[in-house]
């Protein structure tokens, strides 16, 4: 949205009492930022959230929805714009939902993304805590090791790739994205011609019909790892897209994923290699690695390796001798605390990643050192607690975005470890969890979860105490942060 000459303001100040109703445009002032990014503005007793907006600018908005004097709203015109708004490098900007800040200078993303840390902990659990500005990444663009992109239809039953609008599944066509490198557009032009050439279908979630559902690529050191998911037990023309592939890229291989499912998850059961060794190896942090199609891997290299880095010297410091590392994807993090420590156990559900894991042992000469479990948290945490050392294991966890199960977090604080860390990168389930852990949260005989009267602010008695917080912008231009919370038993 470019600035336009400022203009009176283009409805009446609202009467005392008054509440906005939907589709009605009003002028005001951006207060300050919500959880999601979007500015905060007042119009008479409603509070309307803004995606897109900057605090201190003057904007005319339209009301989208209005219930219980909480409203959303969208900004038709920035009638004085902020010092810290930028023009977006994104044409799909404010489409696309995968990015919600490119119109912020990055120190002011960076400010932002500290200010939702500290919010979250301070309104979801009743922790007041220092929260310092968030570790930059070397690069705010272009830094993705990982594209994920559906392939649906549009209006007009058209196939089409891109990336789904905010808050829906309606896919906005995309051919590039800046937050990946160049290589995302080579991929995304390849499926676009496969599709043209040989008329696959993109998957209608509505009809339940269609053949490719999305187009999964991982990068490791210029290999790619590149994966189709289909809705259907074959992959149309296989041996085409092979070689339309090869055009493009040196060493890459290819995948076949099956999906029928209904419900939101990318991959289904059965995968099938197609083309290529499958796996390709890496070297971060002083380990090298293999990861596969569904190996996790963080997205950002740069902030990867400051954010294990810190993880682990704050084991060391602890005087800790071991670790337990739960969710521990392909086992990079597990490594590094074997190498440091002397021994660390890794938990991952996922097959795959735990094969990886394996031969990640081996190759670093950590056999002996270096032990994965396949299972969940659940099922294998509590047993390797009832035999660890509370005063020299260290135990982290690095949940994915819905946080950790109750009952893990039952047995973490009944173990009596000492010292423990978070790697999260959603603040609200991060709140809730450290929220139990130092006891600012308690649980009702219902299930319920609600402030405890009795906090202190320093972790109960029995309980954990904040050492620090610091997030990491692992995930320049969108609102999403990455944070690691250090804890100690108190």
């Amino acid at each position: 949205m470019e600035r336009i000459a400022e203009t009176p303001q283009s409805v009446c100040p609202p009467a005392a009492g008054a509440v906005f109703q939907k589709n009605c445009e009003f002028t005001g002032f951006v207060e300050g930022v919500g959880s999601n990014g979007e500015g905060i503005v007042r119009f008479g007793e409603t509070v309307y959230f803004a995606p897109f907006t900057v605090p201190g600018e003057k904007v005319k908005c339209k009301a989208l929805k209005v219930k219980d004097r909480i409203g959303y709203a969208k900004a038709i015109e920035i009638l004085t714009p902020a010092d810290e708004r930028v023009r977006p490098v994104c044409a799909q900007f404010t489409k696309c939902g995968g990015c919600q800040l490119q119109h912020l200078r990055y120190g002011c993303q960076l400010k932002l993304k500290s200010k939702t840390v500290h919010d979250a902990l301070r309104k979801i659990a009743g922790i007041e805590t220092e929260v310092p500005l968030t570790v930059k990444s070397d690069s705010q663009f272009g830094y993705r090791n990982k594209l994920q992109i559906p392939v649906g239809v549009d209006r007009e039953g058209e196939t089409v790739i891109g990336f789904y609008a905010e808050r829906s599944h309606r896919i906005v066509p995309v051919s590039r994205c800046p937050i990946h490198p160049d290589w995302a557009e080579e991929v995304i032009s390849v499926f676009a011609e496969y599709i043209r050439r040989f008329r696959v279908r993109g998957y209608d979630e509505e009809k339940r019909r269609g053949q490719l559902r999305h187009i999964v690529v991982r990068e490791v050191e210029g290999c790619f790892i590149v994966t189709a998911v289909t809705a259907c037990d074959m992959l149309p023309h296989a041996e085409e897209l092979i070689r339309l592939l090869g055009e493009k890229f040196k060493v890459f291989s290819l995948w076949h994923n099956v999906n029928k499912g209904e419900g939101n998850g990318v991959f289904g059961a059965k995968t099938e290699l197609l083309q290529g060794e499958g796996r390709y190896g890496g070297h971060e942090c002083g380990v090298r690695y293999l990861a596969g199609p569904r190996t996790f891997l963080q997205v950002n290299r740069s902030v990867c390796r400051k954010l294990y880095e810190r993880a682990v010297r704050y084991a060391a410091e602890c005087g800790c001798t071991a670790a337990i590392d739960c969710y521990s994807g392909g086992g990079m993090l597990t490594a590094m605390f074997a190498k440091q420590l002397g021994c660390a156990y890794g938990i991952e559900c996922v097959p795959e990643a735990v094969a990886c894991a394996n031969e990640l042992a081996a190759l670093n000469k950590l056999e002996g050192r270096m032990f994965n479990r396949l299972g969940t948290v659940e099922e294998i945490l509590p047993a390797l607690l009832r035999g660890a050392d509370p005063d020299k294991t260290f135990l982290l966890a690095d949940p994915p975005r819905k946080g950790m199960n109750r009952s893990t977090v039952g047995a973490v604080l009944a173990s009596g470890i000492r010292h423990m860390a978070m790697i999260s990168c959603n603040p609200s389930t991060m709140a809730r969890d450290v929220g139990l852990l130092t006891g600012a949260l308690v649980e009702t005989g219902t299930g319920e979860l609600k402030k405890n009267p009795a906090y202190t602010g320093n972790g109960a008695e029995g309980f954990y105490k904040i050492v620090s917080v610091q997030p990491f912008d692992m995930f320049p231009q969108t609102k999403h942060v990455e944070t690691l919370i250090c804890l100690e038993r108190k």
